[in-house]
């Protein structure tokens, strides 16, 4: 494990001329910690109903030219029943925060979706510590929320009327209850500067995450950032590379949002330290209407075929498909008693 100083994470993350090395080294530490196998996470988006207003994100409350859904219970546990049976072991619950899907109705979904022999990650934004509770005694194992950026005024900024600290104290709430963590955050942000992204990389070193996901910032035609640059594919590349450096036995995904920049995003990444991929596994329209940001790939296919698509392209670059729930070190966090 490589101990990088906040200097030297700053020249690597500055260092274009070199960027295939750092890759090539961060793909080394890849093989070395957590083998060859890529995890697969079968992704269900269920609803694009969100309280916030974040000035970046294409479901926020105050886009009104977006086609709004919210599957119903039975649906959302449909269509996990139908991705576990394509094989998943793992599945990712994702929403805006809907607050429909109370701690009684999100409890009775995950013991249901329990029973399907999968690992279960929930990705529904700031909860309760009661509900968080609730949600791991109930079942669920991992608990997805980014950071998005550890420069509160910046953050404050994107994110009126949230609180960075609350969204902080969150994350230690979920870490504290035995989930396996995920966070991490998002690269080309207007007004981030490289040292802010060097200072967010020791922040999920030091909060221990299990999980960390770079996504690059991709401008939104519906929100008041449509007219920022974004887009910097290559910067979060170096960002997703120094990451696996400093944090070599983490699980890092392929973000999907790298592929809506580059045809190959997601098998750069994955030559270049990460080891999870996140095929949507939503149906129908559902899978358009969930757009964070434009040009999202995958929207017209079935989840059969992204499956299998994926599993090709991850063959086709002399990796396995994971077998196994593909937890942080191999195993399962046992629910606190």
């Amino acid at each position: 494990m490589e101990e990088l100083s906040r200097d030297e994470i700053i020249r690597l993350l500055s260092d274009e001329q070199n960027q295939a090395e750092i890759l090539k080294r961060a793909d080394e530490v890849r093989r070395q910690y957590v083998g060859d196998a890529v995890h697969l996470r079968g992704l269900i988006e269920f609803s694009n109903i969100c309280r916030n207003n974040c000035l970046y994100c294409g479901i926020r409350r105050g886009n009104t030219a977006t086609h709004r859904y919210r599957m119903s219970p039975e649906e959302l546990i449909d269509t996990a029943h139908k991705a576990a049976d394509m094989g998943f072991k793992t599945l990712v619950m994702q929403s805006g925060e809907d607050m429909y899907f109370s701690q009684k109705v999100m409890c009775e979904i995950i013991e249901v979706v329990k029973k399907f022999d999968v690992a279960l990650t929930l990705s529904i934004g700031e909860r309760s510590y009661e509900d968080y509770k609730a949600f791991r005694e109930a079942g669920a194992d991992r608990y997805l929320m980014r950071i998005e950026t550890t420069d509160k005024d910046l953050y404050h900024k994107l994110d009126p009327d949230m609180s960075w600290q609350h969204r902080h104290d969150c994350l230690m709430m979920i870490k504290e209850l035995g989930y396996e963590l995920g966070s991490g955050i998002m690269v080309g942000l207007p007004e981030q500067s490289i040292e802010s992204i060097a200072d967010d990389l020791l922040y999920l070193k030091e909060i221990g995450i299990d999980m960390a996901g770079i996504g690059p910032f991709i401008p939104h035609p519906q929100t008041p950032l449509k007219d920022a640059k974004g887009g910097q594919l290559d910067l979060a590349l170096r960002t997703m590379a120094v990451m696996r450096i400093m944090m070599p036995d983490i699980n890092i995904p392929a973000t999907t949002a790298m592929e809506s920049l580059h045809p190959q995003g997601r098998i750069m990444a994955l030559k270049g330290g990460a080891n999870v991929v996140m095929p949507n596994v939503t149906e129908g329209e559902y899978r358009r209407f969930y757009e964070l940001y434009p040009g999202k790939i995958c929207v017209d296919d079935t989840p059969l075929h992204c499956r299998s698509c994926i599993g090709m392209k991850i063959m086709s670059i002399g990796r396995t498909i994971g077998e196994g729930y593909g937890g942080h070190n191999g195993k399962l966090p046992q629910i606190k008693k």
